[in-house]
């Protein structure tokens, strides 16, 4: 494979240079300078006779963090609702190719995190509720970066982080929040960070069982491990539960003493820590130096913002953001094929704040902390500094041609609000939810969100419009599922999720609206009808015990027979398509080397061009205990009007084993598997079985 021999030729180089370097020097690749004392977020220590540069380390998933001159691409939980393993691969190129030319060694990113509980304030960093959509985004947009860390494990919320105690099984670890991360190893992932929770006992950051014995040894991770900023608490123990890395350097932001560097020399010189695992440490760094390839000096200044060399590096990536951005966009409702919308309307009202600009002005928060105008992105590390944002009326007003617009930029003056739905052809109500990093609080929600309810008094507004005129449309930009108390309202003809689209986001909603794109994206996560329905939320106490073990997201409601608002993978299009000959290539195989391919035949039986995205579930033998069914598959094909695509889905032993925490390997189980293909995870069109022996 070729990850392999990327590292191997990394490794080979690396051994030549770390040999060449004494122990202090070695320490010194390990330990961050500490906070604000070089120009990146993160920075290690360097090395002279022989050469080794400091390492750049910068925020984050969706751009380059504390910079200028760059762009704000589509939040992670968009990437995945568009089901395009392509796009999202071309969205780890363009996001890469912006770190690069800044001279960022590391982007701290993708987010791959698990959204365990809808309420989780970094959800909209990562991609979903489903650990195998979440694993192929991770892979896709880790070989479009190559040069990142992820966030390892068990941090699904904000409130109480870096106290809480995660508690899970062996199993539930295995095939839910560590399945991602082996399939970012596989993908050849450089850096990973251990996050602030303890695992069970243990800070992560401590954590032998999982560091040591699962990343390392059974997952085959040959990069290194750094801290999260502050998340190391001990020099031996850390050091020698798999740690390589400490970030920023310091014990706290201010202390100039750091848990690695003089100490960790200390321990070495006591025989607390052997001094071949500080070559070991030194070497995965080097060797992911090397691995990543040339990249040029830094550019930008996180802490001395007129120290930014002002290099633009946005080049055309406007264009790919904006066509991400509609690709991502989910029409969850389309009554009497309201939409899309024609430009020779003669009256059309934009309401709601969340369609226009922020009103104290563009990045007039840090870090985005504030809930003002349109919703491009959540708050916190995982924000940039938007270089502009097209506003959803902006964006409608360039293809709104002749139409009269009505806009009412406010969630509170239902006065106004409903003086102009009632006069306009068709209204468009907008409102939106928001969530970020816990060193924020926005309106009493200090990371996660407190519920499940619309800001800023959308839910009043929504039903205020929806009073006053037969044809309203509902625009949602939100960062994870919320409650629809006027989901049922007969004048709500169509609804429109948005998500976090970046700084395109009203080209690339203007675009869905009027037909320029055909809606194609689907829900990465379960729109539940109450807070109630979910497994769970975001844990008030020191401890986050993971009781629903594997039925997360959509195998929970699968499991206890709840029916959503929206169910995972849903999403609608201006065309209709048709499922046909679901089959499999074989009736039974062998649970030692298993190999199945499912296939279908779709059709586009609309008027309009289209992509759909088929998915594959499996329900796996009764015996190995899984929940209903699983994702196992999904393609997304553009198939023009009347004509038909035939789409394949192989299946080998990753795809159909389950972890087996008594011999600690992965077991494909014999007995009959069930193949499920269809439009959604409850929208099946067709299943077909077959054994394995």
């Amino acid at each position: 494979m070729r990850v392999l021999s990327l590292w191997d030729e990394a490794y080979a180089k690396a051994e030549v240079l770390v040999d060449k370097m004494s122990l202090a020097q070695k320490v010194n690749l390990t330990t961050g300078v500490g906070w604000g004392k070089d120009a990146c977020v993160g920075n290690t220590g360097s090395s002279d006779n022989p050469y080794f540069p400091s390492l750049c380390l910068q925020d984050g998933p969706v751009g380059v963090r504390f910079a200028d001159m760059v762009s704000v691409n589509v939040a992670g939980v968009n990437a995945a609702a568009s089901f395009d393993k392509k796009a999202i691969r071309r969205r780890g190129q363009v996001i890469a190719s912006e770190f690069k030319q800044k001279g960022v060694h590391v982007q701290l990113g993708p987010a791959m995190n698990i959204m365990r509980t809808p309420d989780g304030g970094r959800n909209w960093e990562c991609f979903s509720e489903d650990p195998y959509l979440t694993g192929i985004a991770a892979v896709e947009t880790i070989q479009g970066i190559q040069s990142q860390g992820v966030h390892w494990i068990g941090n699904e919320q904000e409130v109480n982080r870096e106290q809480i105690k995660t508690i899970m099984d062996d199993r539930t670890l295995h095939e839910i929040y560590a399945w991602p991360f082996k399939k970012s190893v596989e993908g050849g992932v450089a850096s990973v960070m251990c996050s602030y929770n303890k695992v069970g006992d243990h800070w992560a950051c401590e954590d032998d069982a999982s560091l040591n014995q699962v990343l390392k040894q059974e997952f085959g991770f040959r990069g290194f491990v750094m801290s999260d900023w502050l998340a190391t608490h001990s020099t031996a123990k850390s050091v020698n539960a798999g740690l390589d890395m400490t970030m920023p350097g310091g014990i706290t932001f201010e202390s100039p003493e750091s848990h690695f560097g003089q100490r960790l020399l200390n321990a070495v010189g006591d025989s607390q820590v052997p001094e071949e695992r500080i070559r070991d440490m030194a070497l995965r760094i080097v060797a992911a130096w090397y691995k990543e390839g040339t990249i040029p000096a830094v550019n930008l200044h996180s802490f001395l913002p007129h120290l930014n060399h002002k290099v633009n590096v946005m080049r055309n990536h406007n264009v790919f953001i904006r066509e991400l951005g509609a690709a991502s966009t989910v029409l969850l409702r389309n009554n009497d094929d309201l939409l899309p919308l024609s430009n020779r309307l003669d009256s059309l009202a934009i309401i709601g704040e969340d369609a226009g600009p922020d009103s104290q002005g563009l990045n007039s928060a840090p870090d985005g902390g504030a809930n003002r105008g349109t919703l491009g992105i959540g708050w916190g590390s995982g924000a940039v500094k938007f270089t502009y944002l097209i506003t959803p009326l902006e964006g409608i007003a360039k293809q709104a041609g002749d139409t009269k617009i009505l806009s009412s930029l406010s969630n509170q003056d239902l006065y106004k609000a409903e003086k102009f739905a009632r006069e306009a052809d068709i209204a468009i109500v907008f409102a939106n939810a928001n969530s970020g990093e816990e060193f924020i609080t926005v309106e009493g929600n200090r990371g996660d969100r407190n519920d499940l309810l619309l800001w800023n008094n959308g839910n009043e507004l929504i039903q205020t419009v929806a009073n006053n005129n037969n044809n309203t449309v509902v625009v949602i930009h939100s960062v994870g599922a919320v409650e629809m108390p006027w989901l049922d309202h007969p004048n709500i003809k169509a609804i429109v999720w948005a998500g976090v689209p970046g700084q395109e986001s009203g080209h690339a909603l203007a675009d869905v609206l009027y037909g320029e794109v055909n809606p194609s994206g689907r829900l990465p996560y379960t729109i539940g009808k109450r807070w109630e329905d979910y497994s769970g939320r975001a844990s008030q106490t020191d401890e986050a015990v993971y009781h629903e073990k594997l039925a997360v997201g959509y195998r929970w409601f699968d499991q206890q027979n709840i029916q959503p608002n929206f169910e995972f993978g849903f999403g609608l299009s201006y065309t209709k398509f048709g499922y046909r000959n679901v089959d499999t290539d074989t009736q039974q195989t062998s649970t030692q080397n298993p190999r199945v391919e499912i296939s279908v035949d779709i059709e586009n039986t609309g008027d309009v061009d289209g992509a759909e995205v088929p998915q594959l579930y499996l329900t796996f033998p009764d015996a190995a205990g899984e929940p209903p069914k699983l994702l196992r598959g999904f393609e997304k094909v553009f198939i023009q009007k009347g004509d038909k695509a035939h789409v394949t889905f192989p299946l080998s032993g990753e795809e159909l084993s389950y972890w087996d925490s008594d011999v600690r390997n992965w077991i494909v189980p014999s007995g009959t598997f069930t193949a499920h293909v269809g439009a959604s995870s409850r929208d099946i069109r067709g299943s077909v079985q077959f054994q394995v022996v």
